[in-house]
């Protein structure tokens, strides 16, 4: 019987100068990645007002998608002010990267979308008032579409933070009219009434628009514009499925009943699903 080999100091040495080497694991205060990240804090935020167990994927879910609205707000910002600078590719950039985030944004109701009307009656009562309808930061991207109302600042007088940025982009032209603006310096027939409207209201399909966008998409497919319009059709795209995502997971858990908040619940998700957004890019398709 042969006698086990026992491995030289050569042979050990040469192994340990094989190994990866041993991260650094010790720091005087705390770690980079948590100065950075500030994962504490975040996996802090979650005060649970019931025993379920359910309300903890419903909190998290909802603090996730906060976190995308945040994201995704800050890509149509620089998207908007590439606009105005008539730098089409960065704003291109922008919208392409807000696509993936809406994505990642719509996968976020799986954990939610199968609720039965008791698992979520179960901790339904610990929203007492709240809902989603009152998300600022969901309320800045409907402004940045171009869906926008005085009334829906109402609800956030006392977050002085709050009001002040929604106030703001309630004031400014939404990622839809910078693209129009830029359609006009681009020698496209974008009528006046369009261009200097109030961009605080709602905005309003247009014929004339419509027209613009149409011949854009008869021209050459690769034209920056029609690249342009491409991406935008996208994010309006994804932006009406997470609607009708809202609006199937809101049905699934709770049926007809009045939502919480105070809005109509499903009535209310029904009516906004219908909307467009960037109706001329849609209509437009018809006349090609």
């Amino acid at each position: 019987m042969s006698q086990q080999a026992h491995p030289t100091p050569q042979h050990t040495e040469a192994a340990e100068a094989n190994e990866p080497e041993t991260p650094h694991l010790d720091f005087e205060g705390t770690t980079p990645y948590e100065d950075y990240v500030r994962a504490d804090v975040l996996t802090h935020l979650q005060q649970t007002l019931s025993d379920d167990p359910g309300e903890m994927v419903f909190l998290v879910t909802t603090q996730v998608m906060e976190l995308w609205f945040t994201v995704i707000v800050h890509e149509w910002e620089t998207a908007a002010r590439a606009l105005r600078a008539d730098d089409v590719p960065t704003a291109i950039a922008a919208l392409k990267r807000s696509v993936r985030e809406l994505q990642a944004l719509n996968a976020s109701w799986k954990p939610l979308a199968a609720l039965t009307p008791a698992q979520f009656n179960s901790y339904r009562g610990a929203l007492g008032e709240g809902s989603g309808f009152q998300s600022a930061m969901y309320r800045r991207m409907e402004f940045l579409l171009g869906d926008k109302s005085a009334s829906m600042l109402v609800p956030h007088r006392g977050a002085p933070r709050a009001h002040a940025e929604l106030e703001k982009a309630l004031h400014e032209p939404s990622l839809y009219d910078e693209v129009l603006r830029l359609l006009a310096r681009r020698g496209h027939a974008v009528p006046d009434a369009v261009l200097d409207r109030d961009v605080s209201l709602r905005y309003e399909p247009s014929e004339e628009v419509e027209a613009v966008w149409a011949a854009l998409y008869s021209g050459d497919p690769d034209d920056e514009l029609a690249r342009l319009g491409e991406a935008l059709t996208d994010v309006a795209e994804l932006v009406w499925r997470w609607r009708n995502d809202h609006l199937v997971a809101t049905r699934r858990a709770m049926g007809a009943k009045a939502g919480t908040g105070g809005s109509a619940g499903v009535a209310w998700l029904e009516k906004r699903a219908r909307k467009n957004v960037f109706p001329e890019l849609w209509t437009a398709r018809s006349h090609v």
